[in-house]
């Protein structure tokens, strides 16, 4: 990484640490429309264990322990966690959510085949290079099982934001403090390399709106 690409990656996750303080519950309590989505093809394929990448305050991991699923939760931010594990025991899900402090630039703190389903709404769009995508991607396809299901969701090039605010290279712009990769479809293709039945589902989010892909993909069994 960069000296360039590690101030960017401290300046974000010192912004969204900020921002879940200032902000608790900021995304509200129910789900969003990919994780509706997400638990209809995770059942489909039988699964019960589910990571979630990015969850934040947890919206939508609660919502996957209320479906029944266990679910392990992983964020860069304390702060968004803890707001998490409130939720959870609000909810009575305590004892089937997880949560882990972690980085997605470092390996995932799992082992291989672990997990049934993993679950990444709009984190793979946050400030990270096209070379870290696809080594986060990689660790996704380890620790899931053969037959596992993978469901993220990204800004794409078609967004209005695409091009706004401050420019860091490789498709990553600033706007109003948060840091956004806006994927080209050529990168979305060039990570379902070796996977199953992909799925490319565009869709609207937000009062911009923001514009994203819902990308379903399967592990070869």
């Amino acid at each position: 990484m960069s000296e360039h690409e590690q101030e960017l990656a401290g300046a974000q996750r010192e912004h969204w640490q900020r921002t879940y303080g200032e902000h608790p519950g900021m995304y509200g309590e129910e789900p969003s429309e990919p994780a509706v989505h997400a638990a209809r093809v995770f059942r489909a394929a039988g699964a019960r264990q589910v990571l979630e990448l990015g969850a934040g305050h947890g919206r939508d991991a609660v919502y996957f322990a209320r479906e029944g699923f266990t679910v392990q939760a992983t964020d860069f931010s304390p702060v968004g966690l803890e707001q998490l594990h409130e939720a959870a025991g609000a909810k009575g899900v305590a004892d089937r959510v997880a949560t882990a402090v972690h980085d997605v630039r470092e390996p995932l703190p799992l082992a291989d085949g672990s997990v049934d389903a993993v679950f990444a709404h709009m984190l793979l769009c946050m400030a990270l290079s096209t070379k870290e995508i696809h080594a986060l991607v990689g660790e996704v396809r380890r620790v899931l099982r053969p037959g596992g299901v993978f469901v993220y969701t990204v800004r794409h090039t078609g967004d209005a934001h695409y091009g706004a605010g401050t420019g860091h290279g490789d498709d990553i712009w600033e706007h109003g403090g948060f840091a956004v990769h806006f994927f080209p479809r050529g990168l979305v293709d060039a990570l379902a390399d070796g996977w199953q039945s992909q799925e490319v589902h565009p869709f609207e989010e937000g009062g911009l709106p923001r514009r994203l892909w819902r990308v379903t993909q399967t592990l070869p069994r």
